[in-house]
């Protein structure tokens, strides 16, 4: 019997339960995540810059990031440097034109990353050849490479200099999980900046 229109499915009930059950093994991203908030507010205040990567829903993301630190999270100040890759429009279709489409992240990253800068990276499977290609150039750069990354092992993993990996089996828990600790980054960072916390809003709350 086909379910009323509009009737919730057992199908949805269990991604509701799904990302419960990754929330509360989701712990010790919290603290990777505040750390790096924390560590990219010194990286940015001293004239460094973060270059943020992704496919598909995972691109949407790392723009995401960007606009939260080139525009502001919870409280007014100054403007970030951060340039999201992925949606570079017309480099990116200058670059896959032009060359292989493995070196689309990684030539942007040879472009604009300095040593000390940091490149975030997103990507749920941590097998994106295009995005293993811009951890390796970030390396080789001296950038700080950080990946946001389904559960481990992974050769996105493999390569980052750290890892906020998320131990749940569907990409779109993982992907709703990164947003989380996306915005506990940028709270972080916030903080690190000498900002105010949201009322009733902090790391322990999320750690409780």
């Amino acid at each position: 019997m086909t379910a009323p229109q509009g009737s919730a499915t057992p199908t949805d009930h269990r991604h509701v339960e799904e990302l419960l059950e990754a929330v509360h093994r989701f712990g010790p991203c919290v603290e990777i995540a505040d750390s790096w908030g924390s560590r990219l507010a010194a990286v940015l205040s001293g004239g460094g810059r973060v270059l943020a990567a992704g496919n598909g829903g995972s691109a949407a993301q790392a723009q995401h990031l960007t606009a939260e630190l080139v525009g502001r999270y919870r409280h007014e100040r100054v403007p970030l440097s951060a340039i999201c890759l992925s949606a570079e429009t017309s480099s990116l279709t200058a670059i896959v034109n032009d060359y292989d489409p493995v070196v689309l992240f990684s030539r942007q990253v040879q472009a604009h990353g300095r040593p000390g800068d940091v490149l975030v990276l997103m990507s749920t499977s941590g097998t994106s050849a295009n995005l293993l290609a811009a951890a390796r150039q970030g390396r080789s750069d001296g950038l700080r490479v950080w990946a946001f990354t389904g559960p481990r092992p992974n050769p996105l993993a493999d390569l980052a200099d750290e890892v906020l990996a998320v131990d749940a089996p569907y990409t779109a828990t993982v992907q709703e999980l990164h947003l989380v600790g996306l915005h506990i980054l940028c709270a972080g960072l916030d903080r690190a900046l000498g900002l105010p916390s949201a009322p009733g809003v902090g790391i322990a709350a999320v750690r409780a």
